[in-house]
């Protein structure tokens, strides 16, 4: 009986994982969404009856003729022709239904999986909760998509940032119940290295954050050198913006500036987390999981100086977007091995 239900966990864990890998999938085509400026592409909104693109020159004309009317194009890309139009929208259009795609892996799994008893009824609430943040993320990346709709095109950072932690979220969520299937909780004792685990990880989170504001803002293109910012380690108008708080959030110099301080505080911090805590006895997986946690902010660091010194190119920029989550993971499998398991 336990065999069968350690068989049944690991099924339940794997489809969860799947979904995670779903999920990366799509922060990362958000990105270049993002940075190939693709996300104000599609003006309308049919969660169901969107699922086809249009098919023939006539519906391609229609498409076409509805992002005319969008300030994007009356005001960025009025000289664009529908060719152009085309490359654009594929983008927008890949993230939607990869959206819709990653819905009917997580439902028809389910409802298998509880079908069969795989997952019980008293387990169903924390499965749901994950399918309805799933559709919350679908409105909140609409409701993004309308702030650029409107005089400025351009989406709000915050509501960009807003979709992208969300995201984090979900992904955070699925990838650590699918962790605890696979990894039993021992007991309720922690390692003693898990509170510095979890700070490491909020640091981390906060990290992540600061960037989606500097990609909201494409704070990236301004002062494109390392480490000095214009020739000065700490540039001038940092506090240009009144009250003082909205230079945290809306002054393109003061945003690049924290998150270029955040990043490399993590990554020292990250360097030291690793050279005190593998003097330590730690489980197994989470020694593995620490040697991981380096590499990956080794990278993270790399690739953020070298998008940022050549001026954000796509390919850069989406790797260290999809860096950023791996970093995340890591850690977050780390802070999963520390709180006590059997293996």
């Amino acid at each position: 009986m336990i065999e069968a239900n350690n068989t049944n966990n690991r099924r339940v864990a794997t489809w969860l994982l799947l979904c995670c890998a779903l999920v990366f999938a799509m922060v990362v085509l958000g990105g270049v969404t993002r940075l190939t400026g693709s996300g104000l592409s599609m003006v309308d909104w049919r969660p169901i009856m969107g699922v086809l693109p249009p098919m023939s020159d006539t519906e391609w004309a229609a498409t076409f003729a509805q992002y005319r009317e969008s300030p994007e194009f009356q005001k960025i890309n009025y000289d664009m022709e529908v060719h152009d139009f085309k490359r654009i929208f594929w983008y927008e259009y890949l993230h939607r239904l990869l959206g819709r795609a990653i819905g009917l892996a997580f439902l028809i799994p389910f409802l298998f999986f509880s079908a069969r008893g795989y997952i019980r009824g008293h387990e169903w609430p924390k499965y749901l909760l994950m399918f309805v943040l799933g559709g919350m993320q679908g409105v909140l990346g609409w409701y993004m998509v309308k702030s650029g709709l409107v005089d400025n095109p351009h989406v709000s950072q915050y509501r960009l940032t807003a979709h992208l932690v969300a995201a984090f979220i979900i992904y955070a969520y699925m990838f650590w119940v699918a962790m605890s299937l696979l990894f039993r909780h021992a007991d309720g004792d922690r390692h003693h290295w898990y509170t510095k685990t979890l700070g490491l990880t909020t640091l981390v989170t906060i990290t992540v954050i600061s960037g989606g504001f500097v990609a909201g803002l494409k704070a990236g293109l301004v002062y494109n050198t390392f480490p000095l910012m214009g020739g000065q380690l700490i540039p001038p108008g940092l506090f240009a913006l009144d009250p003082a708080w909205r230079n945290m959030f809306e002054n393109v110099v003061t945003v690049q500036f924290n998150h270029r301080v955040l990043a490399i505080t993590t990554f020292f911090v990250v360097v030291l987390y690793w050279y005190f805590a593998r003097a330590h006895a730690l489980p197994p997986r989470a020694r593995i999981g620490l040697h991981i946690v380096l590499v990956l902010a080794l990278a993270q660091v790399t690739l953020g100086i070298s998008t940022l010194v050549m001026h954000v190119p796509v390919p850069l920029a989406a790797t260290h977007q999809a860096t950023a989550l791996l970093l995340f993971t890591a850690a977050l499998y780390l802070c999963h091995a520390l709180r006590g398991t059997k293996r």
